[in-house]
């Protein structure tokens, strides 16, 4: 959606923020990411805080809640979430700051950090109490008939690993943007990031051989990755036939290379 700049909003919402913080000294609209319209780094009397929101009329507020509902689960790996408030039509955020770079998927120590941030992930439940979808309502019905249940997990998913959503800061790799958690079977991530890792440039094989590094991965049905490469092949051509801009149809392309390679190469696991 269009970036907002911080002062651009209405008096209320900033005051609200200025409630939380003290009194702001500079800001500075962040690059990237598509899920917010206000996107900011702020210079604050009591340290350096980085914001995040969208119009509570927006559609998408669903999704920042569930954000918002999320995060007391997430592991070290993600910034803290140190407040939220809603003043002068807006839902805002504020997130502990991270002066950090996106993930490069072509270095190799950016991608050894990502995986052990994605590690770190592994090891939470998802929470009984957040209204979270479940992969099988996400992808279900791309799925062949019956195949659905093959997703089922209760672990928390992230499912977004677009080098946006990932900061590399302190030798430690950090996940942000929480914008599409998922309650589901854990193996789901590591697919999700070596769609991504082919984005940037590699290979089916060379994707995989980065996520099988992670249990999940290795200990997952072969039946039940190939039912969900299906099901994320046809969402992706789905969505490139909708609006065909080149890095959706690159995205449909790689699904259907990785789908390829886990059902036909047969050489993965």
């Amino acid at each position: 959606m269009p970036r907002v700049a911080f002062d651009e909003l209405p008096a209320a919402a900033r005051q609200a923020v200025t409630t939380q913080t003290g009194q702001i000294t500079a800001t500075h609209t962040a690059g990237g990411g598509i899920n917010s319209a206000v996107a900011a780094l702020l210079d604050t009397e009591t340290g350096p805080v980085f914001v995040k929101g969208i119009p509570a009329d927006n559609p998408q507020v669903v999704s920042q809640k569930r954000e918002i509902a999320i995060t007391p689960y997430l592991p070290a790996a993600c910034p803290r979430l140190l407040w939220h408030v809603e003043a002068g039509g807006w839902v805002l955020l504020g997130y502990e700051a991270v002066d950090g770079r996106h993930a490069d998927y072509t270095n190799t120590d950016d991608l050894s950090l990502v995986l052990a941030a994605l590690a770190e992930l592994q090891e939470v439940t998802a929470p009984d109490d957040v209204d979270l979808k479940t992969a099988e309502e996400r992808w279900g019905k791309y799925t062949e008939e019956g195949q659905a249940e093959l997703l089922a997990g209760d672990a928390l998913l992230h499912t977004d690993f677009a080098p946006d959503n990932v900061l590399i800061h302190s030798g430690r790799a950090r996940l942000i943007d929480w914008a599409w958690p998922t309650r589901g079977a854990a193996w789901i991530d590591p697919f999700m990031l070596a769609l991504r890792i082919m984005e940037a440039g590699s290979t089916a094989a060379d994707a995989v051989s980065w996520v099988q590094r992670i249990p999940s991965w290795r200990e997952s049905d072969p039946k039940a990755l190939g039912a969900f490469a299906t099901a994320v092949t046809r969402l992706w051509r789905k969505i490139a036939a909708e609006d065909p801009a080149p890095w959706k149809v690159a995205m449909a392309d790689h699904a259907a290379q990785l789908k390829t390679f886990l059902l036909v190469d047969n050489a993965w696991h």
